[in-house]
């Protein structure tokens, strides 16, 4: 039977959100980042963990990096493969990454499954999977969508606050308490800390936005001349490390090492 997640994802085109300007530039950040964990002589061996129709992967196996990628939605992967990129391409649940060994890659990518694993102890499960077959020293950049975004886009600016809060969906506090049904789980950074915390023997490099106010400015982005735009792609880069900048974007990333 179909879950609800690769029934979403098979009318859903996550390449072309990545195309957009607002998604681009969550693209253009995310690689930034991770080309700071590769290494010159392309010898590094990445994993890329729900890779959807793989935007990262496909582009840094045509650099000339060994990529592994592993995606849950048969949809996707094939979307992928279709690409023609030299993808070792798997389907795969990021809960259980039984196909690999221990400690076998350098840079492990867990950009999707985290928001779409609603309960706590399935993302110390995942990110736990991650590290595992990370080699010790290696670099693991997980990517969450943030509680705060959210609230201010669905909860407010789209007014479905008070039935949101009527339904539980919203608490009193003003956290996002979705069911499996919801697909998307939100966080905050507590939460990023306290998954971190259970899961140990990581350490964190970094924390950056990925995409910082890009999401709520769409029309904006979109009217921009190219010249103002990339201005804008600058800005984002010079700020997307402050940590008072972080809690209310779309998109976090959160850079740990293999301890």
């Amino acid at each position: 039977m179909m879950t609800n997640i690769e029934k979403y994802y098979n009318k859903f085109n996550e390449d072309k959100r990545l195309l957009r300007r607002h998604g681009n530039v969550e693209y253009v950040t995310s690689m930034k980042y991770i080309h700071d964990y590769l290494d010159d002589e392309k010898q590094s061996k990445i994993i890329d963990i729900g890779a959807g129709t793989g935007r990262y992967s496909v582009a840094l196996a045509n650099e000339g990096y060994d990529v592994t990628a592993v995606e849950l939605v048969k949809y996707n992967l094939g979307i992928l493969k279709s690409k023609g990129a030299n993808v070792k391409a798997y389907q795969g649940n990021a809960l259980k990454l039984s196909k690999f060994e221990d400690e076998m890659f350098d840079v492990t990518l867990l950009f999707g499954p985290m928001y779409h694993l609603c309960r706590f102890e399935d993302k110390v499960q995942a990110l736990k999977e991650a590290v595992r077959v990370t080699k010790t020293g290696g670099v693991i950049l997980v990517a969450y969508v943030m509680n705060e975004y959210s609230i201010i886009t669905y909860g407010f600016k789209e007014n479905n606050i008070l039935q949101a809060i009527e339904d539980g969906k919203i608490t009193k506090d003003f956290r996002v308490n979705p069911s499996e049904e919801d697909l998307y789980d939100y966080v905050r950074l507590e939460d990023i800390q306290k998954i971190n915390e259970t899961v140990g023997n990581i350490e964190r490099i970094k924390i950056i936005s990925a995409d910082g106010p890009a999401d709520y400015i769409r029309p904006v982005l979109n009217k921009m001349d190219d010249e103002t735009y990339s201005r804008f792609i600058e800005y984002h880069l010079a700020t997307c490390e402050r940590i008072e900048l972080l809690g209310a974007a779309a998109h976090t990333v959160d850079i740990l090492k293999k301890i």
